[in-house]
């Protein structure tokens, strides 16, 4: 089981940060090559994806985040969820995954490198003629825009949904995903994003520049807020009188992050019929199948705004943690 890389090396390039802060902790560095344990994969990392939450958990900042990643300083130092890429090795019991498979999934264990060891069950195989980049831009954010739309507000075909940021990560997906559920999609982007949110086939699209949803007379069934630039009483307007509403920004207060509007969200919907649900994704490899036949039959594409090579990850997660991403940025390694 050897877990050395190309001509037996036993080291690799990572970005590692060995404290929280800004993008200027992450440096890149020689580190050594893991071994993959029982259940794992050793998968040599050919794309790996960033998004805000990988921004979060390296400034550290909600601080309520280091309570899971590290209180002083991040547990694993290698930053990074989502990756493609080839197995290189796989660990005892392994049994569905062999030596040059490629796949794509999702690791705890840092995917900014040259090696990732991954658990066998969180990954699956790449579609045929779909890029490395393409894939590796997919788990995190299909997976929340997939469990949000099917899972949490459990659209069903004819019915209205809106999804604000609808050109950015998770937003692009849920454009594509509320379609294939059957819905009727309304995107709201910028000016600049208005024509890429139509290729989407997201059938209206509002430019917040000129039109403030909340303000008109339509009303929807699901709201899929990845942005929450509006007050929670201004957003509920839009919705139907049974209508769900599930904010997903991620960002909040330095201490509890989003924990406060989660709260009041859900006290809210004690008195209300409108349901009110808070978003916590959860990694699933049946969910991860399901997107890969998604991609497959092409019915959902993902949006690749930048791609970065590896000694620029501090530039990517930058990026990324400005807040206006078109679709997915992805670390090539």
């Amino acid at each position: 089981m050897p877990g050395a890389g190309p001509a037996g090396a036993a080291t690799m390039r990572a970005a590692v940060q060995h404290r929280y802060g800004p993008p200027s902790v992450l440096a890149s560095s020689e580190v050594g090559i893991p071994l993959p344990g029982r259940g794992d994969v050793l998968v040599q990392v050919g794309a790996a994806a960033v998004h805000p939450g990988d921004y979060f958990v390296m400034t550290g900042e909600p601080y309520v985040l280091r309570l899971v990643f590290g209180l002083r300083r991040p547990r694993h130092g290698i930053p990074g969820r989502d990756l493609a890429g080839v197995v290189a090795a796989v660990g005892k019991d392994v049994t569905a995954l062999r030596r040059g498979d490629e796949v794509f999934g999702w690791s705890t264990a840092g995917t900014l490198a040259e090696y990732a060891c991954v658990p066998a069950d969180n990954l699956v195989s790449v579609p045929a003629d779909l890029s490395v980049v393409d894939a590796a831009a997919v788990p995190t954010s299909a997976l929340t825009a997939l469990q949000a739309l099917r899972d949490i507000a459990n659209v069903r075909p004819g019915q209205t949904v809106l999804v604000t940021g609808a050109s950015g990560g998770v937003g692009s997906f849920a454009v594509q995903i509320a379609k294939v559920l059957g819905a009727e999609v309304t995107g709201v982007c910028s000016t600049r994003n208005v024509d890429l949110v139509r290729s989407l086939r997201a059938d209206h699209v509002v430019d917040y520049t000129r039109t403030d949803f909340t303000r008109t007379e339509k009303r929807y069934d699901v709201i899929l807020d990845n942005v929450e630039a509006q007050p929670l009483a201004a957003v509920r307007r839009a919705l139907t009188p049974t209508g769900t509403l599930i904010p997903n920004s991620g960002r909040g207060g330095r201490w509890l992050g989003p924990l406060g509007r989660i709260v009041r969200a859900r006290m809210l919907s004690g008195f209300t019929r409108q349901q009110l649900k808070p978003l916590l994704s959860v990694e699933k490899r049946k969910d991860l199948l399901t997107l890969a036949d998604l991609l497959a039959t092409r019915q959902v594409t993902p949006v690749i705004d930048r791609t970065y090579p590896l000694d620029e990850a501090a530039d990517a997660l930058r990026y990324v943690g400005a807040g206006h991403t078109r679709g997915k940025v992805v670390v090539t390694v």
